[in-house]
């Protein structure tokens, strides 16, 4: 239990971390060097372009994290007759005392402390549960996230094919560059900078198909109307179009939600609060 709540504590630092060292790297390192006589640079360029597509994609990362943290769910513990004194809760930890259909899906998170509603799961770069309230921002984070590291990785493989003279043609070369970099760095033929932006290579190409990954699978998830803590706990869930399923966590006007990073724009959850 230690151990989870100090990474509830550690991942949201290393994310945060990861993004700022992601953005320095663009703005400073891989965006400038695309330029090569800013004198004669036309308004249209791929320089000016990828920069405006990393600070549209780094935007609505940022955003959508920001939104997920912001949206915490309900503590649903606090509205219902459930006792006092530890025992509850052990109730609540081992399963044996539940509201059954009053509250579908109800899971009482050891990290929160809290009873939430269409519990999907905890998500510990966010330190934050994921339910009906973030899930929209949850998804976007992951979809976005997963963007700009595979954004940064063309824009560093394109940096360092620039900077050592190599080509990325041969499908080998990248899983090559690694083992061959760090040969190179211990003879000291490769500068600190240089190695540093080759083991962010990697990291990005790890983390943008994790999330891009997990994304998908959430996606799958919500189109069959289910959340990843009733799949765990083998949870029965009444069939509906996968449209309506749809529109339960984007809302009918999930095109503004996919281009900024906004609030549960239009969705039922949204309705209901305003009922």
């Amino acid at each position: 239990m230690l151990i989870l709540r100090l990474l509830n504590v550690v991942a949201p630092a290393y994310f945060l971390c990861i993004s700022l060292v992601t953005f320095v790297l663009q703005i400073f390192l891989f965006i400038p060097s695309m330029f090569r006589d800013p004198s004669t640079t036309p308004l249209f360029s791929p320089a000016l372009l990828h920069g405006a597509l990393f600070l549209f994609l780094s935007a609505n990362a940022l955003g959508n994290y920001i939104l997920v943290i912001q949206n915490t769910p309900e503590d649903l513990g606090k509205g219902l007759n459930l006792g006092e004194g530890a025992e509850v809760v052990a109730d609540w930890l081992d399963g044996s005392r539940s509201p059954g259909s009053a509250l579908p899906s109800a899971h009482f998170c050891r990290l929160c402390a809290r009873v939430t509603q269409r519990h999907d799961h905890h998500c510990f770069f966010t330190g934050n549960c994921i339910g009906s309230r973030n899930m929209r921002n949850f998804i976007m984070f992951c979809l976005y996230t997963s963007l700009a590291c595979l954004d940064s990785l063309v824009a560093g493989m394109a940096y360092i094919s620039a900077a050592l003279s190599m080509s990325f043609a041969n499908p080998l070369a990248f899983l090559t560059l690694l083992p061959h970099s760090i040969s190179q760095f211990f003879s000291g033929v490769l500068l600190s900078s240089e190695m540093f932006v080759i083991l962010m290579l990697y990291l990005w190409l790890g983390i943008g198909l994790a999330c891009a990954g997990f994304c998908c699978h959430q996606m799958l998830l919500i189109l069959r109307g289910q959340t990843r803590y009733q799949v765990r706990k083998g949870m029965v869930v009444r069939a509906r179009p996968w449209r309506e399923n749809l529109q339960e966590v984007f809302g009918k006007r999930w095109l503004l939600g996919l281009l900024i990073p906004v609030q549960n724009v239009g969705s039922d959850y949204r309705r209901q609060k305003e009922k």
